[in-house]
């Protein structure tokens, strides 16, 4: 059977988040398995292009977000995650929520694209994209669509506790992610990168604020979160996502990965 073509498109460079925890205490990826013979590093090529030219790291371009690593010419933000459709109702329930949420804490912003994450966000050298897609490819390709359902409101922190999220968590469909996330960990290891959460809380981000304000969204605002979720008209349906690709985002590069 013929695979399908690998789909690349570009767009605007965007700040990347990195990826957040649930409630109080990060977790750290494992260790890479030692021992491991590490790829020959290509040369540099004369002329290669010098990506993400902007190097000043000024955090007002970005509202208030600070980067979780230096920003160094050369390397791209990578990010392998799960895309989101947002449906009309997706909107309308999303904007509920914030609006509710924002009684607790004001500075709440609504995503504006939503996605899952299956990998954390990591440094690759720019010459290592191709091949680093190449691999995901392969290792993707024999994956089927699979739903999830996303019901479960929770509240999470980035690792560094410099911002706070809202997010729908997994309830169904657990495994299936576990297993891709297994793949694109094997990836991962064969470029020396970290990888994934050992015990990952898989979720949609729906809104997010600077700083850690976890303990004014937890508890009775959640709960009432909750309610909206439970109570939305056809939420049952709504919160049901049939995942049909992968995506890879690496500095303003986007790459897409059918499932089958």
């Amino acid at each position: 059977a013929m695979r399908a073509a690998l789909v690349g498109y570009s767009s605007s460079e965007e700040e990347e988040d990195g990826d957040h925890r649930s409630g109080g205490g990060a977790q750290y990826p494992p260790e890479a398995s030692g021992g491991r013979p590490r790829l020959p590093v290509p040369a540099e090529l004369p002329g290669d292009p010098g990506p993400e030219e902007l190097v000043s790291d000024d955090s007002s371009r970005h509202g208030g977000r600070v980067r979780s690593f230096p920003h160094e010419r050369g390397n791209w933000a990578t990010h392998v995650y799960l895309p989101c459709r947002a449906r009309e109702e997706f909107v309308e329930l999303l904007e509920l929520l914030v609006s509710h949420a924002r009684t607790h804490v004001s500075s709440l912003a609504a995503m504006e694209e939503f996605h899952l994450s299956l990998s954390q966000c990591v440094v690759l050298r720019y010459h290592w994209i191709e091949p680093f897609v190449r691999c995901l490819k392969e290792r993707l390709a024999a994956f089927h669509r699979f739903f999830c359902v996303a019901d479960q409101v929770k509240v999470y922190t980035n690792e560094n506790k410099t911002r706070t999220f809202i997010g729908l968590e997994i309830s169904a469909g657990h495994f299936q992610l576990l297993e891709l996330v297994s793949e694109v960990d094997r990836v991962l290891e064969e470029f020396d990168l970290p990888t994934f959460y050992k015990d990952p809380s898989f979720h949609i981000s729906l809104a997010w604020c600077v700083g850690d304000l976890s303990d004014k969204l937890e508890g009775q605002c959640l709960q009432e979160l909750q309610e909206l979720v439970d109570g939305f008209e056809d939420s049952a349906l709504l919160l049901r996502i049939l995942w049909e690709e992968v995506r890879c985002k690496s500095g303003n590069k986007h790459f897409s990965f059918p499932l089958r």
